[in-house]
């Protein structure tokens, strides 16, 4: 739109060129409101070239080990405000603004964010606009004055989210899944900055509140609880143009459109952030203490599911039973009708695919052991999250953990000769994918490659060997402490490691290096004939998006043996997907991975 008319405005009774008092016009003036609006778009190209050619205007990163260039150093981001605008169609970017309320932790000249994945169209930073160019994957914004430390700051960036996959680049990973009937969101590991601009590192938790207007008929579900639902919001601007012959052309109005607003109550991670949209059931039911729980499901296919989701308060009053209480305002399953190859903690609204429960390629008790692992992520790495990327075996290891002690206790499945068979090839793991505490870096263009099977077996060894060493007393009191100390913050390996030792009163430094950095795994505590070598075959995990051998679309290779005594070691193998986030979890009756889990 023109920022001013290209003729002076006439009043009533003069005539054209001529201005209201009668009198001929000199030359051209503009209102001072034009001219005002005209320097700043001027100054602000300006702004632009200037940050274009400065040397700083680089990508930069926290310094993870695994990630150097994700997350960004200066801030501290406190909330994010995303709203996302779908038109119906999950082959189309979808509108977006995403607001950031943030404190700066050090003086900033730049303000450094993640987005890789759309269109930018403005960023305002404490509302003023603000220049901005894009290097790697990062999106450099320069404020109008430098930000000082220990201010707030608050940046507003109008963009697209694009839920199909980056064109020509070998790396697929994408932060929105697309379903058969809309769209899902998988971020793990460094995958949200395809969908909104952020911090996107695990340290840096906020609080959300995302606003998704879709057309009517369709349902929103996020991470959170709905506050706000707005039906017959109006409809996009515009009509859509409708051909019903050769010559014939109708005008069709857009659809009504339906705002939701979900927020959540806990801060959380970008890597667990959760949007779903589709023409989906939402099942409510009641948990432990009175807990609402929500499950997103096929409209069609509600009353199939039902058995299974039945299953969730049980699993819950179990885990609680472990731990202590739950530690979000919700929980439910995502099921989504996508063949994704892999499962997913997102924060209260866990993603699974649907036909891990409507197929016939795993026994029962494992498909409720799998539940139970991402249950038991939103204790241990939801709600305590790690501080880097290499902290992720504290996430794996107790996931990997309770999904093996209900199975254990629930279906008879052997704890015990399921670690023994794990230990039997820990040394292979470690070889593949480093050891638990320090796993090799991904390769690239495939992020999630360092969810590998030591990250899953490999690293709930070292839970076992500790509880071997301190006693289960001291262990389970540990457990409790670890989720209830740090609830809602971020912790490393070294937390961990200096809370058992105060537990347990033993000074644990010595075995936790060895547990987790050693290249061959240790001596198993209180069994010696446990051996580990490189002989038992094992296949190596699943790469992201690859398929095993003799299947289609991803679909673990054989069907598992009926009455399985044990869920062999290595199976739940690295995080594999043909997504931007998963983790595969080996088949039963196997000792490679096949079957991802989050």
């Amino acid at each position: 739109m023109p920022l001013s008319s290209s003729h002076p405005a006439t009043g009533p009774g003069s005539a054209p060129g001529r201005d209201p008092e009668g009198a001929t016009p000199g030359p051209r003036r503009r209102s001072g409101a034009a001219v005002r609006r005209r320097s700043a778009l001027g100054l602000l190209a300006a702004a632009a070239l200037v940050a274009a050619g400065l040397p700083d205007a680089t990508p930069l990163g926290v310094g993870d080990r695994l990630y150097p260039h994700l997350g960004n150093p200066g801030y501290d981001v406190r909330a994010y405000d995303i709203a996302l605008t779908y038109s119906g169609r999950n082959d189309r970017p979808l509108d977006a603004v995403t607001k950031i309320t943030a404190r700066a932790t050090a003086r900033l000249k730049r303000i450094n964010l993640d987005f890789a994945h759309g269109t930018v169209r403005s960023v305002e930073v404490d509302g003023r606009p603000a220049a901005h160019v894009s290097r790697g994957e990062d999106l450099i914004v320069t404020p109008h004055r430098t930000v000082r430390a220990g201010t707030p700051v608050r940046i507003v960036v109008r963009h697209t989210s694009d839920p199909r996959p980056p064109k020509g680049g070998k790396d697929k990973e994408a932060g929105w899944l697309r379903t058969k009937d809309g769209l899902v969101m998988a971020n793990q590991v460094d995958a949200a900055h395809r969908v909104f601009p952020g911090n996107d590192h695990p340290s840096d938790k906020a609080l959300y509140t995302f606003r998704v207007t879709a057309p009517e008929g369709l349902t929103v579900v996020a991470n959170g609880t709905r506050v706000a639902r707005h039906p017959g919001a109006p409809p996009r601007p515009g009509k859509s143009a409708v051909r019903t012959g050769p010559d014939v052309r109708q005008e069709r109005a857009a659809p009504a459109m339906t705002t939701w607003v979900y927020r959540t109550a806990h801060p959380m991670a970008t890597e667990v952030a959760q949007v779903s949209i589709g023409r989906s059931a939402v099942v409510r039911r009641t948990g432990p203490r009175g807990l609402p729980l929500r499950d997103v499901v096929p409209a069609a296919d509600r009353k199939r599911l039902e058995p299974w989701l039945a299953k969730t308060p049980g699993q819950l009053t179990w885990m609680e039973s472990k731990v202590g209480h739950y530690p979000f305002e919700t929980y439910g399953m995502l099921l989504a009708q996508a063949e994704t190859g892999f499962e997913l903690e997102t924060q209260t609204l866990s993603l699974f695919e649907e036909r891990l429960f409507t197929g016939r390629q795993y026994p029962r008790w494992y498909i409720e052991a799998i539940m139970v692992h991402e249950l038991a992520h939103q204790w241990f790495g939801d709600s305590v999250t790690p501080r880097t990327w290499s902290d992720a075996w504290l996430n794996e290891s107790h996931a990997t953990w309770y999904e093996e002690l209900y199975a254990h206790e629930h279906s008879k499945m052997s704890m015990d000769e399921r670690t023994r068979r794990a230990y039997s090839v820990s040394d292979r793991m470690r070889a593949e994918g480093g050891p638990p505490g320090a796993p090799k870096a991904p390769t690239p263009g495939n992020k999630t490659g360092i969810f590998r099977p030591v990250m899953y077996d490999g690293s709930a060894l070292v839970l076992y060997a500790l509880r071997a060493k301190i006693g289960h007393a001291a262990f389970d009191r540990l457990e409790r402490a670890w989720v209830t100390r740090h609830r809602d913050g971020v912790a490393g390996t070294a937390d961990f490691v200096a809370l058992a030792s105060r537990i347990s009163g033993q000074d644990l430094g010595g075995f936790f290096r060895s547990w987790l950095y050693d290249a061959k795994t240790p001596p198993m505590p209180g069994h010696p004939d446990w051996k580990s070598h490189h002989r038992t075959p094992q296949p190596p995990a699943r790469k992201p998006g690859a398929k095993p051998a003799g299947q289609a679309g991803g679909k673990p290779a054989g069907k598992p043996v009926s009455g399985q005594s044990a869920k062999p070691a290595g199976q739940a193998a690295g995080k594999t997907v043909g997504k931007p986030a998963g983790k595969p979890a080996g088949r039963p009756g196997s000792t490679g991975s096949t079957k991802p889990r989050g």
